[in-house]
């Protein structure tokens, strides 16, 4: 039997099979999932990232990406804070050594939610703001503007130095029961890569 006469008998075969339904409703599933619109995976990115060189120093300016998983908003609506560090690094490569690291900071962000007063709240430190909408939180924490990261000595006006930012979840800082879902669960994984960029004095 030829190639044509076998795959003309394997057709007429499968012709009284429920095989050809099931495929039409997989092939129908799939059109209605692509026609979907996809809603953004949980994560951080950094879209735009620069180093502001004013009397005093250097200043940061960084937009960033946030998106949270359902769990991570639906765990501070039931009290569980939320640390999130940003870190900055300025250095400045050396080739019979180590690279130069004359800048390195942190910064820790909290989010908290009082029922009582159906308030959210982000803290910096002793500084906090408060907001009625978790949209609100996001929109505040993803925008950073004139952040004093190092003082005008700390950088020498020669060479090429390379500016390296992230921002992650700091799961050490959660309740000991919530660090064992962050093990064990992609839902409480919420960081971003290091974002570099080069800077000329």
């Amino acid at each position: 039997m030829n190639t044509a006469a076998a795959f003309s008998s394997l057709s007429r075969s499968v012709t009284g099979n429920p095989l050809p339904s099931l495929l039409r409703m997989a092939l129908a599933a799939l059109l209605f999932f692509a026609a979907m619109p996809f809603a953004s995976a949980q994560g951080i990115t950094i879209p735009n990232a620069a180093l502001e060189q004013t009397e005093d120093g250097w200043k940061l300016n960084a937009d960033f990406d946030i998106q949270f998983s359902p769990k991570l908003e639906e765990a501070v609506t039931r009290g569980v804070p939320l640390y999130f560090v940003m870190e900055f690094e300025l250095s400045r490569p050396r080739w019979y050594w180590f690279d130069e690291k004359p800048v390195k900071q942190s910064q820790t962000y909290k989010i908290t939610y009082t029922p009582l007063l159906r308030q959210y709240r982000l803290s910096v430190g002793n500084l906090y703001q408060n907001f009625t909408r978790f949209d609100e939180v996001k929109r505040v924490l993803s925008r950073v503007r004139g952040l004093h990261v190092a003082d005008k000595g700390a950088v020498k006006g020669e060479g090429v130095y390379q500016a390296n930012l992230r921002m992650r979840l700091d799961t050490g800082q959660l309740p000991k029961p919530f660090q064992l879902n962050a093990i064990a669960s992609s839902d409480w994984s919420l960081n971003s890569e290091w974002q570099r960029w080069t800077v000329t004095p």
